[in-house]
């Protein structure tokens, strides 16, 4: 998740009961975010009979979520630091809770797909501001630590309940439910807000970059709907906004993405290591909750119960990845997590895991200990040893990608499942295991590529690359910094 710029010390810290107070804000921000997606996995299948949707029209209600918190996070993380934080974590309190409620009364696909990116835009201004409202409230470093791990915490619970929150709610109430959920906790954290939450800002917040804003959402919206809806003019348009994004980015002080970064090896091993893990998670979720329910004939309930071991190996393996990474730094975790991860695909890939429930079940735990392995270095390898100045940057580009892996996943995994069951009416065990295989290929090699690159971009050489663009970027900003002073002086 996005680590804020730095911020002034408040002149009086908070108590510690108004502290425990305001992570319980942020944690409960960053829970509805993330149980509502890994929930309405489970459901994909009741609403596409409720709403006669098409498997793209799922991969839309998942996908437009995904897509728009990915484009919006970096804006709303420098909105925050220039407007006011909570002043924004407010406002994306509201938009939350209010698309919840409208996604829960949705009449049609295409009404609950907008109501979802009416959802996405609400949680984009509550996870990157709720790290800054933490690192600006808990100033001692060991206590933000704490705060840090707890709040990241929250991440493993969505995924170990997730699953079978949406099943129980599915099967009692219907999917409509799950939205449903979000009202009282968003309304609570709202409440509480108010109460408890300091407003603060950045002494020094990010200029607004308005046009590298809108190349980004223009690839990656364009990109997607290349993917799901097989369309060769829109994957020109990603490619003429990447050529935009590439040319136009270096020419500014304070860009939306400044490419000087990727310099970095551990920062691009980073952005790739995310957008492989979570592109992994994303398609393995979506074939997953398609193929238990639709082929196996089981219910949403017994679907979560079956997903329970993955999330449950990814609850536990998390925290022992962040004491591991405190302890050896990222290399191991990296390594062991892609190769957990391409174990548990290869399971499905090579050896048809599906057609054996104790098979099944085994490459749900591998696949889940891998992914829990994978989120606690991504950050800390984005960060390493960037300036502290530019370190909440760092951390947001790498929470963006993870946003732009799930997207993609989704897509992927939607577009070549259609192409492999095109010549079939229903979903046979034969048919899906087959249509399946690319898929599960495809997510091995997402595997195989974040061991690789957490091999190659966590030693001394990366270390190095590392600190040759730090002191660029301290350079660069020190030098800038002089010359706005001189023509204010």
């Amino acid at each position: 998740m996005p680590g804020p710029p730095q911020s002034e010390p408040a002149a009086q810290p908070p108590s510690p009961r108004r502290q425990r107070v305001v992570l319980a804000v942020c944690c409960m921000s960053l829970l509805i975010v993330s149980l509502d997606n890994t929930a309405l996995n489970v459901a994909l299948p009741s609403l596409q009979r409720e709403l006669h949707a098409s498997v793209s029209g799922l991969q839309w209600t998942i996908d437009a979520y995904t897509l728009v918190l990915a484009s919006l996070l970096m804006l709303s993380g420098s909105t925050a630091d220039r407007i006011g934080r909570r002043k924004v974590f407010v406002t994306g309190l509201v938009l939350f809770v209010v698309g919840s409620l409208l996604c829960s009364l949705a009449p049609s696909l295409e009404a609950l797909v907008a109501f979802r990116m009416v959802q996405a835009v609400g949680g984009s201004m509550l996870n990157p501001v709720a790290m800054s409202i933490i690192t600006n409230t808990f100033t001692e470093p060991a206590a933000r630590a704490r705060a840090i791990g707890a709040w990241g915490a929250v991440v493993g619970v969505s995924m170990a309940t997730g699953p079978l929150v949406g099943g129980l709610l599915v099967q009692s109430v219907g999917w409509r439910a799950i939205f449903w959920v979000n009202l009282p906790i968003g309304l609570a954290a709202l409440l509480l807000t108010f109460r408890y939450v300091p407003e603060s800002r950045a002494p020094r917040p990010r200029r607004p970059d308005p046009v590298g804003q809108v190349l980004v959402t223009v690839l990656l919206g364009s990109l997607t709907y290349a993917i799901i809806e097989t369309s060769a003019p829109f994957a020109g348009l990603a490619g003429l906004a990447l050529v935009g994004l590439l040319l136009y980015e270096p020419r500014r002080r304070e860009p939306l993405i400044d490419l000087r970064f990727f310099r970095s090896a551990p920062f691009s091993g980073a952005t790739v290591i995310a957008v492989c893990a979570f592109s992994a998670l994303g398609a393995f979720l979506f074939q997953n909750t398609l193929y238990l329910q639709d082929v196996r004939g089981l219910s949403a309930l017994h679907a979560g119960l079956f997903m329970l071991p993955m999330a449950a190996m990814t609850f536990v393996f998390a925290p022992l990845s962040g004491r591991l990474v405190g302890a050896r730094g990222p290399r191991p975790s990296l390594v062991l997590a892609g190769a957990a991860m391409a174990a548990g695909a290869l399971l499905f890939a090579a050896f048809h895991a599906e057609t054996s429930t104790p098979m099944l079940f085994t490459g749900y735990v591998v696949f889940g200990i891998g992914f829990g392995l994978v989120n606690a270095p991504i950050t800390n390898t984005a960060v390493s040893g960037m300036p502290r100045a530019q370190a909440g940057v760092a951390a947001a580009v790498a929470s963006t990608s993870r946003q732009i892996g799930q997207t993609l996943g989704v897509a992927v995994a939607g577009a070549v499942l259609t192409t492999g069951l095109a010549s079939a009416t229903t979903y046979s065990m034969e048919g899906f295991v087959e249509a399946s295989k690319p898929v599960y290929w495809i997510v091995t090699g997402c595997g195989l590529a974040v061991l690789l690159a957490g091999a190659l971009t966590s030693g001394a050489w990366a270390r190095g690359t590392a600190e040759r663009t730090a002191r660029r970027l301290e350079a660069e900003c020190g030098g800038a910094h002089a010359t706005a002073r001189a023509s204010s002086a």
